[in-house]
């Protein structure tokens, strides 16, 4: 083996930091398909990590040259793997590694840091600015899962979440762009999946990563307020609703802290309960103009689909309140593929094949609009 150099990442500013953050030493990986990217010339080249947890281990992918060649769970404490050994000296290598699991709120000790890398034999490389910037902010969709693994499959854990078969990543490659990833599974608009209506994304979305809970994560930042104008994308595409959806399926929540029960009702015709429809339309409204603020210039495109369409009228009145208020008229409503038994993945969740679909239905329409 030869004689490595360890540096951190405050040492290398050509070395990208993916997703949001608050310092590099240690870069802590809060979100899906946060992590960093890399040119570099040498011919090996390890990242030393730490990680953490007690329910959900992190698993990260590395990829070499624009191919997948690595994915892994982190063992708990600090190790140190090799991404790459024995290549070519002077010739440069892309480097991209990416946390494949979603912040992960209900547990605290959930981790993933990289502390410095480990090289010889050359230079790191100034990476292009990126083409394009893109937000993406959604649910269990958002965050992969189901996006790996075996059909059958229908353990919640960690293997199946996927930052490479994933629909945003697929996307923002095809635009050449660089991308964030906000989202937590089984979450909404204004319900979770089971009526709890303290599971909803857009309270979170100002801070760094409001769901990641603990006073260690505190500590990291994660609650703190975001630098929006130290990332400003040009398009934020949200992809949320599937959860508020099956909400109307689902029985009442009840309150823990004020016994009040919460539902979103079905007529007996099946139909929206309107008042209930209103509610989510209301929160489409409210969610879309609080993304206006924080990203004044992005163009804002609501997706569905993946799962089922049939929020799609309810996301539509949200968006023509908001912009029928505003007058912004940067703001798009776009249907993408639906998972088919073909398509599907673990977890009853869209798989591989049915986020190739909906990046292609997505990467098309961005074209069009940025």
């Amino acid at each position: 083996m030869e004689q490595l150099t360890t540096a951190a990442l405050t040492q290398l500013p050509q070395v990208r930091a993916l997703g949001r953050h608050t310092g590099r030493d240690p870069l802590t990986l809060f979100w899906t398909a946060s992590g960093i990217e890399l040119e570099f010339t040498g011919s090996e080249l390890w990242v030393d990590l730490f990680a953490d947890y007690e329910v959900v281990e992190p698993w990260v992918s590395v990829e070499l040259n624009g191919a997948w060649v690595a994915r892994f769970a982190v063992n708990p404490g600090k190790s140190r793997v090799c991404l790459f050994r024995g290549m070519t000296p002077g010739k440069a290598k892309h480097v991209r590694l990416l946390k494949d699991v979603q912040a992960m709120h209900d547990d605290p000790a959930h981790l993933l840091q990289i502390t410095g890398l480990e090289y010889a034999d050359g230079e790191f490389l100034p990476l292009p600015e990126p083409v394009y910037r893109l937000e993406f902010v959604g649910d269990s969709i958002t965050s992969g899962e189901g996006a790996i693994g075996a059909k059958p499959e229908e353990d919640w854990v960690g293997a199946f979440f996927s930052a490479e078969n994933h629909y945003g990543r697929l996307t923002a490659d095809a635009l050449g762009a660089e991308y964030r990833c906000i989202s937590q599974s089984g979450w909404g608009i204004v319900s979770g999946w089971d009526n709890d209506v303290r599971h909803i994304l857009p309270p979170y979305y100002t801070r760094v990563c409001g769901v990641a809970m603990g006073q260690r994560n505190a500590a990291l930042g994660a609650q703190q307020e975001n630098d929006f104008a130290a990332w400003q994308p040009d398009a934020v595409i949200v992809n949320l609703g599937t959860n508020d959806t099956g909400a109307f399926d689902n029985p009442p929540w009840t309150d823990p802290a004020t016994g009040k029960p919460h539902q979103l009702r079905r007529l007996s015709n099946g139909d929206f309960h309107p008042a209930d429809a209103q509610k989510v339309a209301n929160g489409v409204q409210h969610f879309l103009t609080l993304l206006r603020a924080k990203n004044p210039g992005a163009k804002l495109v609501w997706c569905i689909g993946m799962l089922g369409s049939e929020l799609l009228p309810v996301l539509r009145q949200g968006a023509e309140q908001y912009k029928a208020i505003t007058g912004d008229n940067s703001v798009y409503l776009l249907e993408l593929p639906n998972t088919t038994p073909e398509t599907v993945g673990a977890r009853q969740h869209p798989g591989a094949e049915s986020h190739r679909q909906a990046a292609k239905v997505l990467t098309a329409f961005l074209k069009t609009i940025l």
